[in-house]
């Protein structure tokens, strides 16, 4: 079985993730799928929506999507395999078609919900999250950055929730991912099956019904706040990691205390990057976006030398030797240098070969 399903069923077009033991990680042949299906359904009259889920271990739902395969990602950029950077490129540009997409796009975020998971569903027009839901971009954790459009959906949270999403990689159940904008509807996970048995039965009569239908599901969550949104602001919207630091340690409370903690175990080479590329997303529109973080993925793998890179170092901790003990280079926050963060932000690229160029 393909490890994405894609099926016409009645007017909507379905896709399924299928790759449950690995929690659904995108691979490049998943990308290139959604990437036909979507394209095949945008011209065909019969589609009149689409609606994506994850296969969990014991079926339909129960999982979303981990994100993209690290694993690979390791192989690849000590191999020196091309197919690293086709990646991003296509996965990249599978996220700008989701976000422009001209027809509802349903995204059921059951379940565990990151990274490259957060790049096929925050482009939905429909987001239905669920009380299973285990939704983050924990990115820093491996040397790398929210990508996948991270920038522009993470920036645009109220406040300043977007900078502390993206530095703590802080984990939202389904109704904080509501309050946070990242979702459109909190549902109980167990309406999902006949919601998506109805979506499929059902004769719509427009592309615009199907939506008011799903939106108008009774029995919602009700959206939950982040109890310490004034305290993220105040220290989230602190002009760099340093001051942020130096606030959470002169506090005594517990949420200062964990925050910082985590703040101290991501990569403060990479902390300073997603600092910034925060900042500069809130001003950009989508295209423009998803151009710098290829830059900056690029510069993930070869501004330094493979043994040398913090997201080769980070996977490596992680997810391969496991030993949860990376080798960050600095290893503190004060002493990284603004000229090494400032070339994450320069393109190897000149602007007519650019591999997302011709994105609007």
């Amino acid at each position: 079985m393909s490890d994405v399903i894609a099926r016409i069923e009645g007017r909507i077009g379905c896709l399924t993730l299928n790759r449950p033991k690995a929690l659904n990680a995108l691979s490049l042949d998943m990308v290139r799928a959604l990437t036909k299906a979507l394209t095949e359904w945008l011209d065909n009259p019969q589609v009149l929506a689409v609606a994506i889920r994850g296969n969990g271990k014991e079926g339909p739902f129960g999982a979303f999507c981990a994100g993209g395969d690290i694993r690979f990602f390791h192989q690849a950029a000590h191999a020196g395999d091309a197919s690293l950077g086709d990646f991003f490129t296509e996965e990249y540009r599978l996220n700008h078609l989701i976000h422009t997409y001209s027809k509802p796009y349903i995204a059921f975020m059951d379940g565990i919900v990151m990274g490259g998971g957060m790049g096929i569903s925050q482009g939905a027009s429909v987001r239905v999250v669920t009380e299973r839901t285990k939704m983050a971009m924990p990115e820093t954790l491996i040397g790398l950055f929210p990508d996948v459009g991270g920038g522009y959906f993470l920036s645009r949270c109220p406040g300043r929730l977007g900078e502390y999403l993206a530095l703590t990689g802080s984990m939202l159940n389904g109704p904080q991912a509501v309050a946070a904008k990242l979702a459109e509807i909190a549902l109980p996970s167990g309406m999902l099956e006949p919601i998506w048995q109805t979506l499929t039965t059902s004769d719509f009569e427009n592309a615009e019904s199907v939506e008011r239908w799903v939106l108008a599901q009774a029995g919602a969550l009700t959206p939950e706040k982040l109890t310490p949104q004034a305290q993220i602001d105040e220290v989230f919207g602190l002009s760099c990691i340093a001051d942020m630091l130096a606030k959470l340690a002169s506090a005594s409370d517990e949420w200062s205390q964990k925050t910082a903690h985590a703040l101290r175990q991501r990569s403060p080479l990479m902390l300073h990057v997603v600092l910034a590329q925060i900042r500069r997303a809130r001003l950009m529109g989508l295209a423009d976006e998803l151009r710098m973080e290829r830059d900056m993925v690029h510069h993930c793998f070869h501004l330094r030398a493979v043994m040398d890179s913090e997201t080769v170092e980070g996977i490596r901790a992680l997810a391969v030797d496991k030993d949860h003990s990376p080798q960050w280079k600095p290893a503190l926050v004060e002493n990284v240098d603004a000229t090494e963060v400032a070339r994450f932000f320069v393109s190897p690229w000149p602007s007519d070969r650019h591999p997302l160029r011709d994105m609007r």
